[in-house]
């Protein structure tokens, strides 16, 4: 008795796969089959790069541009009996926040909503008043990233997103105008606040939403600004691993209390991830039926293969190869196909990935631009991430899929009567 797998099997079944002229029918099928095989995979594995570049430069917007925790007061009553909405404690509370293990950056932070006015144009702003230091750590709006001019000159100018500055029609050493209701009272009521400041810097965080409304304004202006002198609106801090943050809670709500309350990153955009969770699913699913469908090509081929072999399977079988052999080699005819366009597949997919910008940029190109809304979307390109599970999972589905259905035809022809397959030869 031979052993599994043997050599002469090999060699039989990628015989039969080179189908010769007058058997065409069998050498398409395998062909369409392989085709389809290798789309469906391809399709997959780009998908699954797709969905992890698109999640992880999401939240890599979300966590270099805004904090991990925002910390906010849960109000005091000065001696007067007036509701004190700020920390009138800041600093002190600042520095007791860095010192909680696990924190990287904690900054002090005054808020408010404005109009920003310049050449005509008004849009809505929403003000971040941050010390320049503060400014310069924060990862997608400080030093190293992607902004024109310099936060040298922050503490006389205002720091602008670039989708603002654009809608606006300004550049660096422009002027804007901050228009705020919230200014002196009169005896006619509560008169707008009404300031120009020069635009000393224009940043892109990478997401939309915040380049088209964020204005930051040096700290100490923008509580004079906004009628907060002495206080600030919240404490901005970030921690090293903001995946894990529910595990800060504790600690934090121990060092800002007993007016502290706490706001973390997956509250503010908890519903959107776990919608991209069930979107992940779900075109999981959907890829995995449509390669499902590409693999169950092979049982037909397969099952020509064995029709038009019958004779080869009789003359086989009388020559000594067991049902086990002949399994085995209709077996390698399937998964030959399987691996190979799964190889084809994967291979195909990564090199998409891997060159997605220029991809995409040409397909924009030759639509006429408009592809990519970043206003829809809130990041600006189509990102792609190669992970090693999800390109392994796609790849797994497809063999385990190949090498299963391909037991059943193949068994099929195990089990053909010899004596039956040569009669009418």
């Amino acid at each position: 008795m031979t052993r599994p797998f043997s050599g002469f099997e090999f060699l039989i079944a990628w015989r039969y796969l080179r189908a010769r002229r007058a058997e065409g029918g069998v050498s398409v099928m395998t062909w369409i089959t392989l085709l389809g095989i290798t789309v469906a995979v391809f399709a997959l594995v780009v998908t699954l790069a797709v969905r992890a570049g698109f999640r992880a430069e999401f939240v890599d917007t979300i966590l270099g541009a805004n904090a991990h925790v925002s910390v906010y007061p849960v109000g005091e009553v000065d001696e007067n009996g007036n509701l004190i909405r700020g920390f009138t404690d800041y600093a002190a509370l600042t520095e007791k926040v860095r010192t909680v293990p696990g924190v990287t950056y904690a900054a002090p932070m005054v808020r408010g909503q404005v109009m920003v006015s310049a050449n005509d144009q008004v849009a809505a702003g929403d003000v971040h008043g941050m010390a320049k230091a503060d400014l310069e750590a924060l990862p997608r709006i400080g030093t190293g990233s992607k902004a024109q001019g310099s936060l040298a000159d922050y503490d006389q100018g205002v720091a602008l997103g670039s989708e603002l500055a654009r809608t606006l029609g300004v550049g660096i050493g422009d002027k804007v105008k901050l228009i705020s209701p919230d200014g002196p009272k009169t005896a006619f009521g509560q008169a707008p606040r009404v300031k120009a400041y020069p635009v000393v810097y224009i940043f892109t965080a990478g997401r939309f939403d915040i380049d088209k409304v964020r204005v930051y304004l040096p700290f100490a202006e923008a509580q004079s600004f906004f009628n907060r002198e002495g206080q600030a609106d919240e404490i901005e801090v970030m921690v090293a691993d903001p995946d894990h943050v529910e595990a800060m809670t504790d600690p934090l709500l121990g060092a800002t209390s007993p007016n502290g309350s706490l706001w973390t990153w997956k509250q503010s955009y908890g519903n959107f991830l776990r919608a991209l969770t069930i979107e992940d699913n779900v075109m999981f699913i959907i890829l995995s039926i449509v390669v499902t469908v590409a693999t169950l090509n092979i049982v037909s081929g397969l099952i020509m293969l064995v029709k038009n072999k019958g004779r080869d399977i009789g003359i086989l079988r009388t020559m000594g190869l067991t049902e086990g052999s002949i399994l085995r080699v209709f077996f390698l005819c399937g998964a030959f196909t399987g691996t190979i366009g799964t190889v084809a597949g994967v291979v195909l997919g990564c090199l998409f990935a891997l060159y997605i910008d220029p991809i995409f940029s040409f397909v924009n190109y030759w639509s006429g631009g408009g592809v990519w809304d970043p206003s829809i979307r809130g990041i600006y390109n189509l990102p792609a991430q190669l992970q090693l599970g999800d390109v392994a999972s796609a790849a797994g589905l497809a063999l385990g899929l190949s090498y299963v259905i391909t037991i059943f035809p193949a068994r099929r022809a195990a089990r053909m009567n010899p004596v039956e397959a040569l009669r009418h030869e």
